[in-house]
């Protein structure tokens, strides 16, 4: 049951990680290339995407994170692991209170129209984005260290 647990835990989080990872380094740079109109349907279509997706991405994440970290407790790795799950919290709710309100506003330009600030407001979603990259890479690092020890 506890292997089970590491490693789907570990799975879990490592695709996530490989996703948001994706969107900063490739996705991003890609629709910044893009004419303005590509770049807003773009954009917006993603922000629609993934914004029905990773909300459970990341909530499915913590919960496993944090019965790992139950089933362990009082061993080393419960503090390995605990961090990680704080890591993954602190990514939650950046997530709700900094770039889920500028999402949903991404979600509706290309029905919406497009507002005078929208690339002030991408590049206020990308530095909160690569903030959050590194604290759900830091938490997949911990989990696999846990994992392994």
């Amino acid at each position: 049951m506890q292997e089970a647990l590491v490693i789907v835990t570990i799975v879990s989080v490592g695709l996530m990680v490989g996703v948001e990872f994706s969107v900063a380094a490739f996705v991003e740079p890609i629709f910044n290339r893009l004419p303005k109109d590509a770049a807003v349907t773009a954009r917006s279509d993603g922000a629609r995407v993934l914004g029905r997706l990773m909300p459970f991405w990341y909530i499915v994440s913590v919960v496993l994170a944090v019965g790992w970290a139950a089933l362990i407790w009082g061993r080393p790795q419960a503090l390995t692991v605990s961090v990680a799950v704080a890591l993954l919290l602190v990514s939650v709710v950046m997530s709700v209170t900094l770039l889920v309100p500028i999402n949903a506003r991404v979600a509706r330009w290309a029905s919406e129209g497009t507002p005078a600030d929208w690339q002030q407001q991408v590049s206020r979603w990308n530095a909160f984005h690569y903030v959050r990259v590194g604290i759900i890479v830091a938490a997949f690092i911990l989990l696999v260290l846990a994992g392994v020890a």
